[in-house]
């Protein structure tokens, strides 16, 4: 697709990401969403009825008064290509249309969700991508009456998406980079510059390659700090003066080499383009001249690309601001799907409500009458221990203020976990303020039973929805003493602690057994070290009311100590507890 990446706004740029401000009026405020989604249950086969089932099913058993609300359809609901130009359903699939089933659902007490991609595809490959047609789709969007977007990422033009073309890799990071020559001076990259972030580094000694920002998609790296990288000299200047700027430069298409180049003098960018490709990754060429303005004392000198998250924040702002301008008083949940390839919680709360760290946790998905499996652990992305790993650090990124960490939809339900194992997945989403998504054939369920004394579970439903809307730290890991709230582990073998501080001076403390075997030890944390870390969001006590969220029983604690000793494989212990004067 011959497209190159819209120009960025300054108010959408690297250096606003963390400046607290949001795009196109997205409102703040918003707990977790709760609902059902189609995806992990029917994958591509869900259907009109088997939605409005699903829904019977949600107000039958209760789970509607619990805060399950959203009835979200995922891929496969569309016709393979637009119709002029828009939007329009499947009518085997969905023969009513989607303002109808909104409106049926919407009688029921529900609220409606619906699927795109702001590539130029569907994942599942319906041509019907929002991109280019972001006024148009918004407005279908409000006809229909949707109130939940979740919006992927394939077949993205602007980087080597999942099925998109790898070279597109070209727009998401710098060329190489040997020198660069200002006032007719010349300066090594390896020498006279520094690396700054993580992403970059030196080759062979002589130039800097890898200048962009990791890849995500996968649970290689940490999600913490400085994701993106790069290039910085510090040059001083005796006078304010105007002189000219080259770069020596090689590119490449792929990941790690690339062919746009961002410049910037003290902050200010006076490059942001591709520049002429080269023979190869190791044939420099000097680039043209730029005129620059230095002023007297020290410059910084920024070479970098910033663009593989400012491209895919740009797309999704751009629905944002059809949406607001087809209906401004309409608030939709909006869930960014781009498996946290572009690091999402650096950007994605100037724009959306919740955001996926990860991949998908599961591509063994159902279908009616198979419901799908799921796995514990695994060395990629599909398991849900994979996902808590990155999801448990990233408490510093979520809030009311901003939005919520996704770790993707619960696969309590689906083949493959033990009740141990569900009823710890569905603790650690609740404890990290995680979307609580049900993804499984809610025909399953029957009242009283394992898998609805789980996702209807009063207790930990409140501890997600908890109105101070704050994701618990990990304040223990067996496995690190030092810095557990942000040390990325991806080793199982271990018991986290984590606390999540509740309205009203209380607060959620989980002992989970993240292994797959049984863990012995002493396990604890005191009330002194909870109120340290999260200073007069804990009450005092003399004594602590304590809650079982799984047995309901109330206990009295009168030490100040909140331990256990032994936890079977996968096993969790979560209380709610009380100071009481």
């Amino acid at each position: 697709m011959s497209l190159k990446p819209d120009r960025i706004s300054k108010d959408a740029t690297f250096d606003t990401f963390s400046n607290g401000q949001v795009l196109y009026e997205k409102q703040k405020g918003k707990l977790p969403a709760m609902g059902w989604n189609s995806w992990n249950a029917f994958g591509s086969g869900n259907t009109e009825a088997l939605t409005k089932k699903m829904a019977e099913c949600i107000c039958d058993l209760g789970l509607k008064d619990l805060g399950y609300e959203y009835v979200v359809l995922d891929d496969g609901c569309y016709k393979p290509e637009r119709v002029d130009g828009k939007l329009s359903n499947e009518e085997i699939k969905f023969p009513g249309g989607f303002r109808a089933l909104a409106d049926h659902l919407h009688r029921m007490g529900l609220k409606f969700g619906m699927y795109n991609d702001v590539g130029t595809n569907l994942c599942a490959g319906a041509a019907v991508g929002t991109c280019g047609h972001e006024k148009e789709d918004a407005q279908s969007y409000i006809d229909w009456d949707v109130d939940f977007l979740k919006v992927d990422n394939c077949y993205y033009p602007f980087d080597n998406a999942t099925f998109s073309d790898p070279e597109n890799a070209r727009f998401v990071y710098a060329p190489n980079i040997r020198a660069i020559r200002i006032g007719g001076k010349t300066y090594s990259a390896v020498a006279n510059g520094r690396l700054v972030g993580h992403c970059a580094s030196v080759k062979d000694k002589t130039y800097v390659t890898g200048l962009g920002t990791y890849d995500g998609t996968g649970p290689r790296y940490t999600p913490v700090g400085l994701r993106s990288s790069e290039l910085v000299f510090v040059l001083q200047s005796k006078s304010d003066e105007s002189t000219e700027l080259s770069v020596e430069y090689a590119t490449g298409k792929r990941e790690s080499v690339g062919e746009w180049l961002q410049i910037a003098i003290n902050d200010e960018r006076i490059c942001d383009a591709l520049l002429p490709p080269t023979k190869s990754e190791t044939d420099f060429v000097q680039s043209k001249s730029f005129q620059v303005k230095l002023k007297k004392g020290f410059n910084r000198i920024r070479l970098m690309n910033h663009r593989r998250q400012e491209n895919t924040l740009n797309s999704y702002a751009k629905l944002l601001k059809y949406l607001k301008a087809a209906a401004p008083e309409k608030d939709i949940y909006y869930s960014a799907c781009e498996w946290g390839k572009t690091q999402p919680q650096n950007w994605a709360g100037k724009v959306c409500d919740s955001w996926r760290i990860l991949n998908d946790i599961t591509f063994r998905v159902g279908c009616d009458g198979d419901p799908g499996h799921g796995d514990w652990a695994g060395d990629y992305t599909c398991s849900v221990t994979s996902q808590y790993n990155k999801a448990v650090i990233m408490s510093d990124f979520s809030g009311l203020d901003k939005g919520w960490n996704d770790p993707d939809m619960l696969m309590i339900g689906m083949d493959g976990l033990n009740l141990a194992q569900n009823k710890t997945h569905m603790a650690m989403w609740c404890m990290m303020c995680a979307p609580l998504m049900l993804g499984l054939d809610l025909r399953r369920v029957q009242k009283g039973d394992d898998l609805y004394n789980i996702i209807a579970n009063r207790e930990l439903i409140s501890i997600n929805q908890d109105p101070l809307g704050i994701q618990a730290s990990r304040l223990y890991s067996s496995l690190t003493p030092k810095r557990p709230a942000h040390t990325y582990l991806r080793d199982i073998n271990r018991v986290d602690i984590l606390v999540k501080p509740l309205s009203g001076g209380r607060f959620a403390i989980s002992f989970i057994n993240v292994s797959e075997t049984t863990q012995k030890g002493d396990f604890s944390l005191t009330a002194d070290q909870i109120r340290k870390a999260f200073q007069k969001l804990i009450g005092e006590g003399k004594r602590y009311e304590v809650l079982d969220v799984w047995s309901k029983e109330t206990k009295n604690n009168k030490n100040g100590v909140f331990g256990v000793k032994k936890l079977a494989p996968c096993e969790n212990v979560t209380w709610i507890v009380t100071p009481l004067p």
